[in-house]
């Protein structure tokens, strides 16, 4: 089910990035003292305490340079972060006390029907917190006190975050379920032109200029009698420094998109070739465990001999690295050229999402692993697999009982995800290995058998 979305919001130099980054757990986002630094929209998934949700940093709202834009487009971006976000971070520097800035978005979330976590920054000591008194002058709960540097009440503010967040939706019934496919990729790459070609019809708006669609369209078709929603997305821009204020927040749609889809259809310009972007956007679908397929379009602006599927795979081999099991299919939205082989291979990755793997045979597959290739040792000790199965999910997940959940190296743990493939297959989608420690596996089959003896005295 989709993922709720955490958006960081602030004036500049207030600490989002490095507070997305502690979020995350590691340095996704670029952080410098120099204001205004986040340009693109940057997004990734966190997990506290076993609840996943969506993670946005957003670039820091200044009333005092936009001079191009007026007060009401400030107030336009920041209501499109509050209507795509289920919780708000508002961040604070607790040095600095309240600014005009900080009051007034304050007033835009007090209007708003979100819940809003308040977290004062650059609290990194006790004699650090001079205004943290002032902060609740915005009308809000008591403010998380919080140094995103060095991870001082990150703990306690993620509590609360969890606490805010809407109750997790329940799965609904396999009958009632269609296969939802988010059509994604940067502006004009041709994904309005791609669904008209797949539905027949000119369903959605399709322009020339560049951010035509704003809003992600659902469509509903029946494809060899199977049910699918097709998702037609806005566009994801590299810079947020063009006009349309609306616009730089675009991303948190599409975001909203992916999160209700299985399976990213990732639209490629082939007259372009592959951007960082493009990238960006495949590289969050897979750590949302969703589904990938590389579609290359407008094929007909380019020589023969890159109209080949062929080609396509060597060169998005070299720029996906990280996802080399994606299915490409090169395509012209305009001639119709192989728009035939869009859902068929969309439709084979989401099947792949569903495939079960008997704990036998995967427990087979892996004890082989460690014994044809044993895992490196470390300090003397050595990685000793206990038992795995498959977690519950769509997502692809295998959960490894080991002896020591730090001893397992990142190129050991690619040869038992490229081992696992071999025999799965899991076409299109990522491979998640979770380790637990055999100490959790005991503790488990305890209480089992505790709650076990206890109905049985009943």
């Amino acid at each position: 089910m989709p993922r709720p979305i955490v958006a960081i919001v602030g004036r500049p130099n207030v600490g989002k990035s490095t507070l997305f980054n502690r979020i995350l757990g590691w340095r996704k986002a670029i952080v410098d003292p120099q204001s205004g630094l986040t340009r693109d929209r940057l997004y990734g998934v966190a997990d506290w305490r076993g609840r996943e949700f969506t993670v946005v940093d957003t670039a820091g709202l200044d009333l005092d340079s936009a001079k191009d834009s007026s007060q009401t487009a400030i107030e336009a971006q920041t209501k499109v972060a509050i209507d795509q976000a289920q919780v708000i971070v508002l961040l604070l520097d607790v040095r600095e006390g309240l600014t005009p800035i900080d009051r007034e978005i304050a007033q835009l979330l007090r209007r708003s029907r979100r819940s809003v976590v308040v977290a004062a920054n650059k609290a990194d000591s006790p004699s650090e917190r001079h205004f943290a008194h002032e902060i609740l002058e915005l009308g809000f709960a008591e403010p998380s006190l919080v140094s995103a540097q060095h991870g001082i009440g990150i703990g306690d503010f993620l509590d609360r975050v969890l606490e805010a967040l809407p109750p997790p939706e329940l799965e609904p019934p396999a009958e009632e379920k269609a296969d939802r496919l988010a059509i994604m990729g940067r502006p004009n790459v041709g994904k309005s032109s791609l669904l008209n070609a797949l539905l027949g019809d000119e369903r959605a708006l399709v322009s020339p200029v560049p951010g035509t669609t704003r809003d992600p369209i659902d469509t509903e078709l029946i494809y060899d009698g199977i049910p699918v929603v097709l998702i037609d997305t806005a566009g994801i821009r590299r810079k947020s420094s063009n006009r349309d204020q609306i616009e730089r927040y675009s991303l948190m749609r599409g975001i909203h998109a992916m999160e209700r889809a299985d399976t990213v259809l990732l639209v490629i310009d082939a007259s372009a070739g592959v951007l960082a972007q493009d990238q960006h956007v495949a590289g969050y679908a897979l750590e949302a465990g969703k589904g990938l397929v590389i579609v290359v379009n407008k094929i007909d602006l380019v020589d023969l001999a890159e109209r080949k599927p062929a080609h396509w795979r060597t060169v998005l081999g070299k720029n996906f690295k990280f996802a080399p099991f994606a299915p490409v299919v090169t395509v012209s939205a305009k001639t119709r050229e192989g728009i035939g082989g869009i859902m068929p291979a969309a439709l084979e990755v989401v099947g792949q999402r569903r495939i079960k793997m008997p704990p036998n045979e995967l427990n087979r597959v892996l004890r082989e692993a460690f014994l044809s290739h044993p895992p490196p040792s470390f300090k003397g000790r050595r990685l000793k697999l206990g038992y795995a199965t498959q977690a519950s999910g769509e997502a692809p997940t295998v959960v490894l009982f080991v002896n020591d959940t730090g001893l397992l190296h990142f190129s050991y743990r690619r040869y038992l995800e490229k081992k696992v493939r071999d025999r799965f297959g899991l076409i299109g989608n990522p491979l998640k290995l979770v380790l637990r420690s055999d100490t959790e596996k005991r503790a488990g089959a305890a209480r089992q058998a505790t709650r076990t003896d206890a109905k049985r005295g009943k």
